[in-house]
């Protein structure tokens, strides 16, 4: 999250390797997730979002289980969804309001939701979920999802746009980078020599702007014969796409 007038809580962020509730104190946050994981035995779940920059959300056991009721027991399905997170300033450790991350809002959910959890010293307690409808989340799915540069080019332009959060800016950033990345990656057998290998490579590309990195790639390595033959091998395949 990159500082900026409108938007102050990246200069609050403390040095650490997860979401803290101090750096909620501006106002919550809506994360998109990317990524689940097995953590420790103190924190066994590791959330990561969009733009986490190395943060990832470790939700405590409570929250665990809001994110189990509300998406099920299947990590990888939450991959996609978005969430609110925001501070409690009544959370308790030690028997001392320190504060802690809760969960407000989350997609992927029906209707509201009420889930009875325990508290303190064994006592039940009801905890509300409010229904999220996200834009960013489809925003960053259409992003993650772009076939050509050309797509993530005008799907991150338009989506830029239609948000002034910078929180939400930045993830769209991420998501951006994550799949320009993707794109760029020349499949491994472009890295080959001969014609048939590279022509092959072609055929085989997922895209048009993936064949035609191997295209640029093969002007080293072939003669020109073989290079115009290659050219023509990706208009064949590309060039009505």
């Amino acid at each position: 999250m990159n500082a900026t007038v409108e938007d102050l809580r990246a200069t609050i962020i403390p040095k650490s390797d997860q979401l803290n509730a101090e750096q909620l104190l501006g106002g919550p946050m809506t994360v998109t997730v990317t990524d689940v994981q097995i953590g420790s035995e103190d924190q066994p779940v590791v959330v990561n979002y969009y733009g986490d920059e190395g943060r990832p959300f470790k939700p405590c056991k409570t929250m665990r289980k809001v994110l189990v009721h509300a998406w099920g027991a299947e990590g990888r399905a939450w991959t996609g969804r978005s969430m609110t997170l925001y501070n409690d300033p009544a959370v308790k450790f030690g028997g001392e309001e320190v504060g802690g991350i809760r969960i407000s809002h989350m997609t992927d959910i029906e209707r509201d939701i009420k889930v009875s959890l325990t508290t303190t010293r064994g006592k039940k307690a009801k905890y509300e979920v409010k229904r999220l409808v996200s834009h960013l989340a489809g925003q960053l799915v259409d992003l993650a999802r772009s076939p050509t540069l050309a797509d993530l080019k005008d799907n991150f332009e338009a989506a830029y746009k239609a948000t002034r959060s910078q929180a939400d800016r930045d993830q769209l950033t991420a998501a951006k980078d994550k799949r320009k990345a993707e794109l760029q990656v020349v499949p491994a057998s472009s890295a080959t020599k001969t014609y048939a290998q590279l022509a092959d490579a072609i055929l085989k590309a997922t895209s048009a702007d993936t064949a035609s990195l191997v295209l640029d790639g093969a002007r080293d390595d072939l003669p020109a014969d073989q290079l115009a033959d290659l050219g023509r091998v990706f208009e064949g395949k590309w060039k009505a796409a």
